[in-house]
């Protein structure tokens, strides 16, 4: 289970005060690419799940992900998530062929999305649903791994902090009064950046 607090930032502006606040505390930024898969007859979205390739800085890595039954309340996101490490030119060629993501030997969570999602004598195979890319921004503050987005979609981008805890509302305890004492405006994010990209539109 992958749980995040997720607080929506307003603005680019906002985005930036961030990123200038936290800088002493930057590790890492990552350039990322994700496309997403469902199944040929929507099995996978059926069950509320996805199937997701995220590629890294020019890929330099991939990592193969499953994702189900997401629940997003007062900005604190709970999903089902296995991944893991695959090859980043089979990841590329699976999304020119989705077809190929069944031949992928050896992957303990393409092996669980075929177990899980597909039965009895129907066709099995999937289909690319596109994506969307992002920037992110990595620090380490006050104990907590912070992750800064701005995530680019084909309608707009969006702006996000987010922190994977067990703890969410400690976090929030930490998180919350810092951004109000800088002046920083937020939201709970209420959908996930999938249902976005799905969605067709930023949320309001």
């Amino acid at each position: 289970m992958e749980i995040e607090l997720k607080l929506k930032l307003p603005d680019s502006t906002s985005h930036q005060k961030l990123s200038d606040l936290l800088s002493p505390f930057h590790i890492k930024t990552h350039l990322q690419e994700n496309i997403f898969f469902d199944g040929l007859n929507s099995e996978l979205s059926i069950k509320r799940a996805v199937l997701r390739l995220r590629f890294y800085n020019d890929d330099s890595l991939c990592v193969v992900s499953s994702k189900a039954k997401p629940v997003l309340v007062n900005g604190v996101s709970r999903v089902e998530e296995d991944e893991e490490e695959i090859d980043p030119v089979i990841g590329r060629a699976c999304v020119l062929e989705p077809s190929k993501l069944l031949g992928i030997e050896g992957s303990r969570v393409l092996k669980r999305v075929k177990d899980e999602f597909f039965s009895g004598d129907s066709e099995k195979g999937f289909v690319c649903l596109g994506g969307f890319r992002n920037v992110r921004g990595v620090y380490e503050w006050k104990g907590l791994k912070l992750e800064l987005d701005e995530t680019t979609y084909d309608f707009g981008t969006s702006y996000e902090i987010e922190c994977e805890s067990d703890d969410p509302e400690g976090v929030k305890k930490l998180l919350e009064p810092f951004l109000m004492e800088n002046g920083i405006s937020y939201k709970y994010s209420e959908v996930s950046k999938f249902a976005v990209f799905r969605s067709g539109k930023l949320p309001e």
